[in-house]
């Protein structure tokens, strides 16, 4: 199983108790950073004793950036056939935001091979709450490109929808391409539903399959 663990933005006490039991028990620990991962799980022993975390038993931390991605990709993929319990976390907030992970959860997705988010904080919520703007329209644009010719270059959309409406909505977004001659082919959509919840369920697909389904529960949609 692969985990996708979001962890504090700054301050260790944002830590929630799923995020720390998913990183004790895991074979392996995949961080951007092995200094900061080390302080996570010195964070975690602190603040969790009920968990029984010595130095013994910490698992170990292997380093992951952007730059060594790529190259261990195969051993990664490997162990998680043999079924290693493997985590992913980035610096601080969420991994593949801006961070490294994007082609190992592509890899695992290609290959259905198992895999878990566990949510935490998020810089992008906490500052537009803080703004004061409305927070009901925004794009997130991650860094800012350094060209402008690299300006929405592959953007993504994330929306929320209710399940009286999915099927409308999908209908609506399919004629839109139909009448921007772009292909249903070229658009990929993936829909979250109960997140983290007991029946979570990812469902990917061409939009004509999609609006067969029948939804329950809360839904977020995410359209590239």
């Amino acid at each position: 199983m692969l985990n996708i663990v979001s962890t504090p933005i700054g301050n260790l006490d944002d830590l929630s108790i799923r995020q720390a039991k998913t990183l004790a028990a895991s074979d392996i620990i995949l961080a951007e950073d092995t200094r900061s991962a080390q302080t996570l799980l010195n964070g975690i022993k602190e603040r969790f004793p009920d968990l029984q975390i010595t130095d013994n038993r910490l698992p170990p931390v292997w380093s992951y950036y952007k730059e060594k991605e790529f190259q261990k990709l195969p051993e990664i993929i490997k162990l998680l056939k043999e079924e290693k319990n493997i985590s992913l976390i980035s610096e601080a907030g969420t991994p593949l935001v801006s961070d490294p992970g994007y082609l190992l959860v592509k890899s695992c997705i290609q290959r259905n091979l198992p895999i878990t988010v566990i949510p935490g904080p998020s810089a992008i919520t906490t500052a537009l709450i803080y703004s004061g703007f409305n927070p009901q329209e925004h794009m997130f644009l991650g860094f800012f490109p350094k060209k402008e010719s690299q300006i929405l270059p592959d953007m993504v959309f994330v929306f929320y929808e209710s399940p009286l409406r999915i099927k409308e909505t999908l209908r609506c977004i399919d004629l839109a391409c139909r009448q921007a001659g772009t292909s249903k082919f070229n658009v990929e959509i993936v829909i979250c539903r109960e997140m983290t919840k007991k029946f979570e369920e990812i469902i990917r697909g061409p939009i004509d399959e999609l609006i067969k389904r029948n939804y329950k529960g809360e839904i977020t949609v995410v359209i590239k």
